[in-house]
């Protein structure tokens, strides 16, 4: 009865251990730009300079704020020569109709091969701070691995994820929403 009980016990163990060994660990999210983190573990070297993108001011009336967006954020895909993609909710795939901008963005890079971008992955405002934190940093990394899947060198890109900190559209609607579900991509000089 005693070899019966400890044998039962040493099963349950052996299998608590496969369990808890098989479970994921926890992806590393960072909010800092990889390009930073390299020059932090190399102190010789000047940190990269980066162009810092101006906020949109606020406007007082939502309306008027709704039809001035989308001057800004295609101004600001027309400086650095790429635009910016979107995707589906609580999704970090790259989507049919992103897969052209891409190409396009690929090519464009390939024609400037002394520019590196930054990709910045966005959230809209659902979730916490922390999920879309990891939502906007796989959603970069998508945008990453498309590139370099493109021929783009890995070298020339690095990641961001601002989650749901930088929204382009404040409404609380899904076309806004939609909005700010997206990468954005940045000129990074040296």
């Amino acid at each position: 009865m005693k070899s019966r009980q400890l044998m039962y016990v040493f099963v349950v163990l052996l299998m608590s251990i496969f369990v808890l060994w098989g479970c994921p660990k926890k992806a590393e999210v960072t909010s800092a730009p990889e390009s930073q983190k390299e020059a932090a573990a190399e102190p010789a070297k000047e940190g990269p300079k980066v162009e810092q993108k101006a906020e949109p001011a606020a406007q007082p009336e939502a309306a008027t704020a709704a039809k001035e967006e989308q001057p800004q954020e295609s101004a600001a895909a027309a400086s650095t020569g790429v635009e910016p993609i979107h995707f589906d909710f609580d999704k970090s795939f790259i989507r049919a109709d992103a897969k052209p901008v891409m190409r396009a963005n690929a090519e464009w890079l390939k024609a400037n091969p002394n520019v590196k971008i930054r990709i910045e992955g966005n959230c809209d405002e659902r979730g916490t701070k922390e999920y879309n934190q990891a939502l906007g940093q796989r959603r970069a990394a998508s945008a990453k691995k498309y590139l370099t899947d493109l021929g783009i060198s890995a070298k020339r890109i690095s990641l961001i994820s601002y989650g749901k900190e930088k929204p382009i559209c404040t409404e609380h609607n899904e076309d806004c929403w939609q909005k700010n579900r997206r990468d954005d991509f940045t000129k990074v000089t040296e």
